[in-house]
């Protein structure tokens, strides 16, 4: 595996390939990688491109400070990961390097409707301008011909799929969503996860289990009183629940009963001490 650090090396490296016929792969992350990163890369790398792995922890995007200089910095431990599984590039920069000119962006140089008020982005003012910001820095940088990210983030999955669209990047990149990976016990693979106390980290699993009853009640029970019964659990057990809800999978509306024509997906948020987790569920 190469490492790059610069951009006009990485490009070089990467025009050579796709003038040779490549075709390339990529899977952006904040690094402290688990198995649900590394089974992006392995996806990447069985359709046969030639996948790239950025390691960039962007500061654009944490709408607390606190939880930015918290983000784990496992960098050695990434590479033995990466390297394992097959990566043939990983992209390391600097802040500087992603952000010669500065972070500043305009207020909502991103327009993305309702995905901006939303769920995670009513929680965290400003976060999905900050995605987009850096997704779109490295999606000029890299050019790839497939993105991968995990659905464990669906509303950022949701987000970039409009930013590709905003961008017109679309007609170059094909944004994978794959499956998200879980422990053994059901909790979503995180990067977060590491920081939950073994005592919290018992604890974790419920939302899962309760994620499992509200796919199993929806259509014998009235949704808002699943939402209610779940939002009592999560804080029974010792959560701080930021929300607990059904919506339809298309675009993140809210929905109040359940139709069997229309996909929905189950969403969730909590803090868990001072970590906050996130997962969701489709039906």
């Amino acid at each position: 595996m190469i490492v790059f650090k610069k951009i006009a090396s990485l490009q070089q490296h990467l025009q050579r390939i796709q003038q040779n016929g490549g075709s390339v792969g990529f899977v952006p992350t904040m690094g402290a990688l688990h198995q649900g990163h590394i089974q992006l890369t392995e996806r990447s790398i069985a359709e046969g491109q030639f996948t790239v792995c950025s390691i960039f922890v962007n500061p654009t995007q944490f709408n607390d400070k606190d939880d930015f200089a918290k983000y784990p910095i496992t960098v050695e431990n990434d590479i033995v990961q990466l390297e394992a599984a097959g990566v043939q590039a990983l992209f390391l920069p600097s802040v500087e390097e992603i952000y010669p000119n500065g972070t500043a962006l305009p207020e909502n140089a991103y327009p993305l409707g309702f995905l901006d008020q939303v769920f995670e982005a009513a929680h965290r003012p400003g976060h999905f301008q900050g995605v987009c910001q850096v997704v779109h820095r490295l999606l000029d940088i890299v050019q790839p011909d497939k993105l991968y990210m995990g659905q464990k983030d669906y509303q950022q999955c949701m987000v970039i799929r409009k930013l590709l669209d905003l961008t017109g990047l679309d007609t170059r990149t094909e944004l994978i969503i794959c499956p998200t990976m879980r422990e053994t016990d059901g909790l979503a693979m995180s990067s977060r996860n590491r920081r939950l106390p073994e005592t919290d980290r018992q604890v974790a699993p419920t939302i899962y289990e309760l994620l499992q009853y509200a796919r199993e009640k929806a259509g014998e029970l009235p949704l808002p009183e699943i939402e209610e019964y779940a939002l009592a659990q999560l804080t029974a057990a010792g959560f701080k629940p930021d929300y607990f809800a059904f919506a339809r999978a298309s675009d993140l509306q809210p929905v109040g009963r359940y139709e069997n024509d229309t996909k929905l997906i189950v969403v969730v948020a909590a803090f868990l001490g001072q970590v906050r987790l996130i997962d969701n569920i489709l039906l």
